[in-house]
């Protein structure tokens, strides 16, 4: 017996990749959003400070850690009516977002709806646990039998920024329908048309104090250059939680002592997530207008790390112009059957390798 799972969407890339190794001057990768800058100091003299852990670290996370997650929530994100019982770590954003299906107890016959183009490991999660796959946008369209919804702003791969209005309907139809909503707002910092990080679904314009049934997830992979750390978290509805950490005590998903310390020093120091938002935002300026004169369209792309891209033709027929080019881009393809024509490129590259492709694009 074997789990029906697809195969890896980046393998299907590595021909490209070799085609762009071929190009004179070599292969700049734009397909993967991988951190190319420094892990700040300040992260790593906590990390290093804190490798003594000859104890088992705490599941629910350090105290100082639960208080840190609740204070960035206040300061970062407008959340400020959350507590230590509201928050709780975990190994990465990836491994609770692929297994809360599973632990949330949901299985054959129900339904887990998650955005037209989305991140694959949504759709991963419900397999793992046996449950169907809706993709869909419109709330009025999540059927009777949906016991939990993806929602991602800033969206991956397209940058689309869910707001207040539609924040509040896709919870009051979740209710309606009594399933779980997770907002996946790794990318939130990194807004481009906006004052600040974009909304939370924990916003109190969105709940008005009622947490019931709704959890935010984040990342400290993309702000803070933490991918490496694998450090995440989870907030939202207590009682959900506590589901979450009585399943993760059994399961031994525990961050570790000293990634948590570090995470304490992330949550807390606002400077350099600031510094690298100027980063990207400079790469971005030059990478955009790029693509735009070398007839591309971008759509969405208001906040995130990537640049969602189409000139009219197939996907895969644009990866292959463009690895012609030794630029490495991913398909739209990879993100479901309803981007047939986009490719996403991302914006985690040196800023000479951004420059790089910008003169290859010209050329």
């Amino acid at each position: 017996m074997s789990l029906d799972l697809p195969d890896f969407p980046w393998d299907a890339l590595i021909p490209f990749g070799d085609r762009a190794r071929a190009f004179e001057g070599g292969i700049i990768d734009l397909s993967v959003g991988s951190p190319v800058d420094p892990t700040p100091a300040v992260i790593r003299d906590a990390l290093v400070a804190a490798t003594d852990a000859h104890a088992y670290p705490q599941t629910a996370g350090s105290p100082a850690l639960r208080e840190a997650i609740v204070d960035w929530y206040a300061r970062r994100r407008g959340v400020d009516d959350l507590s230590v019982a509201n928050v709780l770590p975990s190994i990465g954003s990836k491994e609770l977002i692929a297994w809360l299906p599973l632990m949330l107890g949901i299985g054959a016959g129900d339904v887990v709806v998650q955005p037209t183009v989305a991140y694959p490991t949504y759709a991963i999660g419900a397999a793992l646990a046996g449950a169907t796959v809706l993709a869909s946008d419109d709330p009025a369209h999540w059927p009777e039998n949906t016991r939990l919804v993806w929602l991602n702003s800033p969206g991956n791969p397209d940058g689309r920024v869910l707001d207040v209005d539609f924040l509040q309907r896709a919870v009051a139809r979740a209710r309606e329908l009594g399933a779980v909503v997770a907002n996946d707002e790794c990318y939130a910092e990194f807004n481009w048309v906006g004052d600040g990080p974009t909304p939370s679904i924990l916003d109190p314009r969105v709940l008005h104090g009622d947490r019931n049934s709704v959890l935010s997830v984040y990342s400290l992979s993309k702000q803070s250059n933490l991918a490496g750390y694998r450090a995440g978290f989870v907030a939202g509805c207590s009682d959900l939680i506590d589901e979450l950490l009585a399943v993760r005590k059994h399961a031994g998903l525990i961050p570790p002592a000293p990634v948590q310390a570090a995470m304490v020093a992330a949550l807390g120091d606002d400077a350099h997530v600031a510094a690298q938002t100027e980063i990207y935002r400079a790469r971005r300026a030059r990478l955009k207008p790029a693509l735009e004169a070398a007839g591309f369209r971008i759509d969405s792309s208001d906040a995130g790390l990537y640049l969602w891209a189409t000139r009219g033709e197939g996907a895969w027929e644009t990866v292959g112009a463009l690895a012609d080019r030794g630029i490495l881009v991913a398909p739209g393809t990879f993100y479901g059957d309803n981007a047939p024509d986009h490719v996403r490129v991302a914006l985690t590259a040196t800023d000479a390798d951004i420059a790089a492709a910008a003169a290859r694009l010209a050329a």
